[in-house]
This record gives C-alpha cells, structure tokens and sequence, in this order.
C-alpha cells in the first residue's frame, strides 16, 4: 500500500495568480531554478561529509533501538512522564505529541496509550508549582526526562534542580535515581557529570545536531515512543522525504522549491512568514517551524564576515481561529507577507453538522455538512481572500496526519532551512545572538565571572521612576 504523502502546492505565489508586481514570474523561476540548482548538489555532498548530521538522524537505528530498549523498561510502571527543555528541547516534543495523539490525551485514560504527558518549557513559578502540587503524592509512578546538551541552560538547570530536591527529599536518592532520565551529550558537560555521578538512566543528544534539527533523535523519539506514537513510521516518512529533497532536479525537489520561494520573496519586500495550519493537530509544528526559521536564518553577517542582518519573521497563525483575529492585517495591512497554509485533505474523524431549528432557516446551508468541508472550505476562503488582494500563498497539504506524514514535513522543512541560509549565504548552524541574554542571566543570578557584566547591565535595567506612569 503507498504511504501517505505531504505535497507542496506553489501555483498560489505566481503572477499568473496575483500579478507580476506581487507574484513570481516564469522568468525569475528559471533564475531561481538556475541559483539553487548547484545548492542541491552542494548540500548533498555536505550531507556525504558529515557536515549536516541531522539528515541522518531518520536512518540512524542505534539511537531508536536505544529509545524502544528505555520505553520497554519504563512505560508499564509510568503514569507522568514529565519534560523539562526549553526551545528545540521542548518544541518538539510538544508538536508530535499535538499532531499524533488525541486532543483528551491526558485525560481520558481510553484515548491514552502511555502516560500523560507535561512539558515545561518555560520557567514560572506559577505553573510548575500547580504541576508539582499535582504531582507530589504520584511521583514514584512519575518519570522526569531533563533535557539539555550542556546541562548549562539556566532554565532547565534550575527546574531539574527543583525537582531532584522534590525527589530526594520524598523518594531518597534510590527513589530519586528510578525516576529520572537524562538526554545530554555523550560525553561531557554538567548534566554528562551530573547523570555519570548519579546513575541516572540517559540517552544521548547526537554530536553536531543542534536542539532545533534535534526531535528525530532521542530528544523527540523518548516522550513520543512513551505516549505510544510510532516512531519507527515517523523516521521511515522523514527517510521518504530525504529521498525527494535530495533530488537534483529543481522541480521535483519541494525543499529547494519552498526554500527558493521564500528567498524570491524576502528580497522582493515580503519579510514576514505566516504559517496558518488548519488542522488542531498541525498547530504545534508552527511553534517548532518559528524556532526553527528564526534561530537559522537570523543573523547579522553572511559568511564573508559582511554585515547584512538577515531573516525573514516567522509568524504562526490557526485556520479557522486566526480569519476572526488577523485576516484583517493580513488582507489590507501591510503586503510583506508570504503565507503557508497547512491542509488535511482526510481526517481521522470526522462530524455531521445537525439540522437546524425552524426559527433560523439562514443557517440551513450548514446542515448535514461535515464539519472537515466547512474547515476546509474556511481554508479556501482565506486563501482566495488573501489572493484577491494579491498576496503570495503556498499550501502544504497533508493527505493524512499520521506518523509517516509528520516525519515528512519535519524533514521537509529541516532540509529547507538548509537550503535557505545557502541562499542567504549565512551560516545556518549556529545561534550566536542568543549568547549574549545567556550571560546576562548568569549575571543577573549573580554566577562567578559575571560581575563586570552585571554592573553594565544594572543602569539600563533599574526602573527610572520619571519614566513610570
């Protein structure tokens, strides 16, 4: 039986649709073709090098063995499992668990096919003192999965700590031990350190992967394998795309294409990139994409050393929720938008719109529809709307959500990435902006080392009472 596939629709973007002021001309798509064409090859041949590790994550079975082994050993006597990350950490755990389980997951045990599921990615104290409150007479039917490759990353640092002193103090160190796993570095770092002194159970954040290119490694496979999505079907989709994103053929090849296009158009004023999934389970891929996009193709110098601050904005929005909270904007606002719209052509499950009362006979065009038509058709609209005031559309569409589909888009948009900082020209890896709000933080925590830094920071931080109001 053929797989389910996901297909990038692209008609939407040209001037035969929208102009040739705000659409792509059949010439300036040969150009594109003829500037990413070489990329291919170059990208591949990088991929053969070992300088994009990520795309081989999807064949790399050591690593989903080693998840299976850990789930087998854990999953019977689990009832929490618990996420502590933040950023590609956390992103994407929280997608494949929104795409791929059930909206009642966590609480209706009929849909639940492992524990529930927390993730916390965030630091107020608020919620995980709710959670923890929760949880304090269930945690030795609780399992904590600490995220981080350094164990350095302040956020996750100071939750673990929170909950190893919860452990400690209720379980023992031998309870503590039992509920605890680690994915970090193989070899070194401060959670490494942490874990070896311990003897917590761990799994590994693969060399050269950064956390954003990281959900199809252990980072993403424990928790989905745990709450019993099909990880073996989700690296099998994401080996399907690598196929046809290594295609040297510029027409045939959806990552070349959707990163060509969205290069076309950050140079030709549309900066800003909307992702409108309709489809519950497809909103939290938006929140990975953002990172994803953001902390790639953000930055201040290309790979000359040359000063070009660089990056189209990620934005996410939800069909249908979005049309009655930014389709105003986005139709007579400002035209620096691309949009991508993610489409489920088949749903798992589906509902008829009941008949309606004698008194509102204006609402009989809704009757006995299926609620899939309606959603689908407010999809159609939006893209017409936007269309009718010429602003450029892609469609993502999905034939099913499953696990092989989601591996796809997944890949499909990793590999995107790449193409688009070879685009740019910039170095697509690295996230050297983010540095600088790290160190502050030490500083502001008062960490050694920090302290001439913290008395810059203090006067642009203290509150002038004049300008309070």
């Amino acid at each position: 039986m053929l797989q389910s596939q996901i297909k990038l629709y692209y008609k939407n973007v040209t001037a035969e649709i929208i102009g040739e002021e705000n659409g792509i001309t059949p010439e300036q798509l040969k150009s594109l073709s003829e500037k990413t064409s070489p990329l291919i090859g170059k990208l591949n041949e990088e991929r053969k090098a070992g300088k994009t590790p990520y795309r081989d994550l999807p064949f790399n079975k050591g690593i989903s063995q080693k998840v299976k082994q850990l789930v087998d050993g854990l999953k019977a006597g689990c009832e929490n499992l618990v996420v502590l990350g933040i950023g590609g950490s956390a992103l994407g755990n929280i997608a494949l668990q929104t795409a791929l389980n059930p909206y009642m997951y966590n609480l209706d045990d009929a849909q639940r096919t492992g524990p529930r599921l927390f993730v916390f990615d965030n630091i107020d104290p608020a919620q995980l003192a709710s959670f923890l409150d929760w949880v304090g007479d269930k945690l030795d039917k609780t399992i904590f999965n600490v995220i981080s490759k350094s164990g350095r990353t302040a956020e996750t640092a100071s939750e673990f700590l929170i909950v190893r002193k919860l452990l400690l103090d209720k379980l023992g160190p031998a309870g503590c031990k039992e509920q605890i796993v680690a994915t970090t570095d193989a070899n070194e770092g401060t959670l490494r350190t942490i874990t070896d002194d311990a003897g917590y159970r761990c799994l590994e954040v693969p060399d050269g992967v950064g956390g954003r290119f990281s959900v199809l490694s252990a980072v993403g496979l424990f928790s989905a394998a745990m709450c019993g999505i099909d990880i073996d079907s989700l690296l099998a989709g994401a080996s399907d795309m690598d196929a046809r994103v290594s295609s040297e053929d510029f027409y045939k090849n959806p990552a070349a294409i959707n990163a060509a296009l969205n290069y076309h158009f950050y140079n030709h004023g549309k900066k800003i990139s909307v992702m409108m999934p309709y489809s519950f389970h497809l909103k939290d891929l938006a929140d990975w994409y953002r990172q994803l996009w953001a902390e790639s193709l953000g930055k201040a110098k290309d790979l000359a050393d040359n000063e070009v601050h660089i990056g189209p904005t990620p934005i996410k929005a939800l069909g249908a929720t979005d049309q009655h909270s930014q389709v105003q904007l986005y139709r007579e606002g400002p035209n620096d938008k691309l949009f991508t719209f993610l489409q489920v052509d088949n749903f798992d499950k589906n509902l008829t719109i009941g008949p309606v009362p004698d008194s509102a006979p204006e609402l009989q065009y809704l009757a006995g529809a299926e609620l899939s038509t309606l959603l689908n058709n407010e999809k159609k609209a939006t893209e017409y709307a936007l269309l009718a005031d010429k602003r450029p559309c892609l469609t993502v569409v999905f034939d099913r959500v499953n696990a092989y589909t989601i591996g796809q888009f997944i890949y499909l948009y990793e590999v995107t990435t790449s193409f688009a900082g070879a685009l740019f020209g910039i170095n697509t890896y690295d996230q050297p902006a983010v540095e600088l709000g790290k160190e502050a933080t030490f500083a502001l925590m008062g960490k050694a080392g920090y302290e001439k830094l913290a008395q810059q920071i203090q006067p642009l931080t203290e509150v002038d009472g004049d300008f309070l109001v």
